[in-house]
């Protein structure tokens, strides 16, 4: 087993591109123009889970569970507040709009020589808070990406 640190990691903006009511592919983002978003701090999570029904069954007192819809969530990314960065300005404008916005998450992750594991979506930009506090505190950039499509997973791959 191979494990990996976070730090290292990147994230991307890309242009809009509206959930569809099918599975995004690779090829889906193959027009994307990424810029990153710098001063990362934190990455959240990613990643789907599943929504049940409950149906209780009299005759065998017994609760049956169903799945239902899939949500890839919220992730909650905190960065370096940096008013010069592109990508942080990209995402505040985004979080001004009504639309979805292709992202791209490039891991740490990449073999000698090789290609990093990359994990792309379509997310609502929620918001772009700035976060202040104590005199002994950076300022930083707090932004929420309400994930609205699968995640398309990118392996890693040897030179």
């Amino acid at each position: 087993m191979t494990i990996y640190a976070t730090a290292g990691s990147k994230l991307f903006i890309g242009g809009v591109l509206e959930a569809k009511s099918t599975d995004f592919v690779e090829a889906d983002f193959t027009s994307q123009t990424w810029v990153e978003i710098g001063g990362l701090e934190g990455l959240g999570t990613l990643g789907d889970s599943s929504e049940s029904a409950n149906v209780d069954i009299i005759g065998e007192a017994r609760r049956k569970k169903l799945k239902t819809v899939r949500d890839a969530g919220t992730m909650q990314v905190v960065a370096a507040l940096d008013g010069e960065d592109d990508g942080q300005v990209a995402a505040i404008a985004a979080e001004k709009t009504n639309h979805s916005y292709a992202f791209k998450v490039q891991l740490n992750d990449a073999p000698a020589a090789g290609t990093p594991s990359e994990r792309k979506f379509v997310a609502l930009v929620m918001s772009s808070a700035e976060q202040y506090d104590s005199a002994t505190s950076a300022m930083k950039l707090n932004i929420t990406l309400a994930v609205n499509s699968n995640i398309v997973r990118k392996a890693a791959a040897s030179a």
